[in-house]
């Protein structure tokens, strides 16, 4: 199969011109499209200001919970990153590029590998949509990432608590839908450059995209690559393993017609990450760096992962009368492998593959008396096969469907919108015995099971425009998730995360219930909004350090054991923001971030949940200058303050976690448009971050528990010290 997904897009590419670009599901000929924006839908060409109003953001149009609609109308909080706004922010990943918005976090392996976390919640509580499915990528590992190009995704929604009604199990925490850019309009045809370096680990980056439409004849095609070496920091010089190759190419070829579209996207996506083992001289602290290795070699260290991701999406869209019928069909496979040995370095530990092949039909009816239905169904099914040397989880079998129905109204300033749906999941875990010649039941690496699990989940929600500029916003929502294989079934060292993991097939599936509040007030002088949450959890999953009856950490194959329990838990929390703009040209913002998540009925050292990130508080002010637009355009300067405050609400049982001081990092961005003769030449970004060199430690850090420096006595690895970057965007005249 990876040989003839090879193939097509090769073929795809040569059919559609010479210089690669994104995946695209998004029409721009057809403003009845339920999934388009009112304002990021447009000519990919087309430039916007550097910065956007509230009362702009206010009138994008989102996917939402129930339906397309526009953001002030959205009941459920949600936040909408633009185009601009990634192309502006220097990152390593796309997690990365989004962290800095309020409520979300990311757990980091390093600076190249960051899973999401909403409002305290990740893993596989976050679902991740991508060319209009659902990312499968074997998420529940801790250092397992992302697989998506940065460069390809035009602008992101983050759907924050409970979106099971849409999504299906996993959406607990949230939904990150990451947009590939609108098809352009007939007749035109676009090209770009961009490129970038960063100074910390010598990270460069690249990618070159072509795009068209020739008479309902579509296609964008995307090429990017990228290379970092190991970082370094005050406290530990260069980390050695922290280095990352990563290449990634879509096509997307299809038809826009007068009734609708049909888009078929390709994509590859090839990571080849270092794993940080933290590994210290004894006598002087030193990361230690293996013989005939150089922390700022590019190449792959040992040992390292390495992740291919392939993906073909079928979308259709179909105008029948008033309403609207949407297909998808996607087929995905992800292959993890896991490289550790020096002798054999061509021979992987772990070798997970898993296929997955995706379904949604959706359909939005004709509105009726101001009634806006929409139904469907969709889900996915799986197969993961081990191919390795060792094993960490079994081979298996998923399917799983979920069917729902949605409504909304909107009466004078009321919107109203709710919906519900029914999920079932079939998971089989296949037997795998430690030696084919054995008879006893001991040596089974993993039994045999079967489970089924199933959820009935909803929302409803109302949006009140008190006064023309400040609204109120009501959600309750239902949210479900299904056990995942890992924690059901897990048996084996996990290299990199330094783990011995043990499911339980005895968990339930999560149900949780959440309450959301959120207030917002737009002005041309004041923009502030105020969201704030209470989340109950039943049968929270986690996983947790065994210790023996002396409080010593069991290990198994000298590895620290961790085994998954559950239990309840209470969420707490909020996001607040407030951007003052006093006179032209500055801006004023200040966000602050808080999640309280205690577990029900523990004792003090199982109190908290783990995995809680901190309390943030991310202050900035930004002025842009007045330009003549000749020469040089959108000019501003951004001056950031990044505190992060002491964190001492953590999973303390068997030593899991610990606290986490506090620390203030100190940034800044710059950026504008270049032209010649009128038209914009390139759009240049230069950043600082990290200023001051701070030593610092992330609570969500999975390096910050790594061996302890005997000649300091610090714990772990620090994060990434001071980092200049440079960034160049060149748009290409056809």
């Amino acid at each position: 199969m990876r040989t003839i997904l090879k193939a097509i897009l090769l073929m795809s590419l040569c059919s559609s011109a010479t210089a690669p670009a994104m995946a695209i599901n998004r029409t721009n000929h057809d403003k009845k499209d339920a999934n388009i924006y009112e304002e990021e839908a447009n000519d990919s060409t087309r430039h916007q200001p550097l910065t956007e109003s509230s009362v702009k953001l206010n009138d994008v149009v989102v996917t939402g919970l129930t339906g397309s609609q526009k953001l002030k109308q959205s009941p459920a909080p949600i936040s909408f990153v633009s185009a601009r706004q990634l192309e502006m922010q220097p990152s390593t990943n796309i997690i990365d590029a989004i962290a800095h918005q309020p409520g979300v976090s990311q757990i980091t392996t390093g600076s190249g590998i960051s899973k999401p976390v909403i409002r305290g919640l990740g893993f596989n509580r976050v679902v991740v949509v991508n060319d209009g499915v659902r990312q499968e990528g074997q998420q529940w590992g801790d250092e397992h990432g992302i697989e998506i190009d940065p460069a390809s995704v035009h602008s992101v929604e983050i759907l924050k608590g409970p979106a099971s009604l849409m999504y299906g199990s996993d959406a607990m925490a949230g939904v990150l839908i990451f947009h590939s850019t609108p098809t352009l309009a007939k007749g035109d045809m676009s090209a770009n450059f961009s490129t970038g370096y960063q100074t910390n680990n010598g990270l460069f980056d690249y990618s070159l995209n072509f795009a068209g439409n020739q008479g309902g004849f579509v296609w964008n095609t995307r090429y990017s690559g990228k290379m970092a070496h190991a970082y370094k920091n005050k406290y530990d010089g260069y980390v050695f393993g922290s280095s990352l190759r990563e290449q990634a190419l879509s096509q997307l070829l299809g038809w826009n017609y007068r009734q609708g579209h049909s888009h078929l996207t390709l994509d590859y996506y090839h990571l080849t990450p270092g794993i940080v083992e933290g590994e210290r001289d004894e006598k002087t602290g030193e990361l230690e760096i293996p013989d005939g290795y150089d922390a700022k070699s590019y190449g792959k260290p040992m040992p390292y992962q390495q992740i291919h991701h392939y993906k073909a999406v079928l979308d259709n869209s179909w105008f029948l009368g008033d309403g609207n019928l949407k297909l998808l069909l996607g087929y995905q496979q992800n292959r993890r492998q896991e490289f550790e040995e020096e002798e054999n370095p061509k021979e992987c530990g772990l070798d997970f593959i898993l296929h997955t092949v995706n379904y949604d039909l959706h359909y939005l009816s004709p509105e009726m008396n101001g009634w806006k239905f929409s139904t469907g169904v969709n889900g996915m099914w799986q197969q993961s096969i081990n191919k390795g040397t060792e094993f960490l989880i079994p081979a298996y079998h998923l399917f799983d469907y979920g069917v729902f129905a949605t409504v909304s109204k909107e009466i004078g300033k009321l919107n109203l919108s709710g919906g519900i749906r029914y999920d079932h999941r079939h998971l089989h875990s296949e037997a795998l015995r430690e030696e084919d010649d054995a008879e006893s039941n001991d040596s089974f690496r993993f039994q045999t099971f079967k489970r089924n699990f199933e959820g009935v989940t909803g929302s409803i929600g109302l949006a009140y425009e008190i006064l023309p500029d400040f609204n109120l916003k009501l959600n309750l929502a239902r949210g479900f998730r299904a056990p995942n294989i890992s924690e059901l079934s897990s048996n084996g060292v996990h290299e990199g995360t330094q783990r011995y993991e043990l499911g339980n097939t005895c968990l339930k599936p999560e149900n949780s219930w959440q309450f959301d509040l959120g207030l917002d007030y737009s002005s041309p002088i004041i923009s502030a909004e105020l969201s704030l949450f209470a989340n109950r959890i039943n049968h929270y999953i986690y996983s947790e350090k065994l210790a023996d009856e002396n409080n010593q950490p069991v290990l198994i194959d000298d590895t620290p054991a961790y085994q998954f329990t559950s239990g309840d838990a209470r969420i707490l929390g909020g996001e607040a923001s407030i951007d003052i703009h006093p006179v032209e040209h500055l801006h004023i913002g200040n966000t602050f971030s808080y999640v309280n998540s205690v577990q029900l009925h523990q004792p003090s050292e199982s109190k908290y949940l783990p995995f809680t990130p901190a309390p943030r508080w991310v202050s900035d002010v930004r002025y842009e200058f007045v330009c003549d637009g000749k020469t040089f355009d959108h000019l501003f300067v951004k001056l950031q303050m990044d505190c992060n405050l002491r964190q001492n609400h953590y999973f303390a049982a068997n030593d899991t976690e610990t606290a986490t001081p506090s620390y203030t990092l100190l940034n800044m961005y710059a950026g504008t448009d270049v032209k010649l003769h009128g038209k914009r030449l390139l759009s240049l970004y230069l950043s600082g971050e990290n200023l001051t060199n701070r030593a610092y430690q992330n609570h969500l850090s999975r390096l910050k528990y790594l061996d302890v420096n005997q000649v300091t006595g610090r714990r772990g690895v620090y994060n990434m010290g001071r980092n200049f970057s440079i960034k160049i965007v060149v748009p290409i005249e056809l």
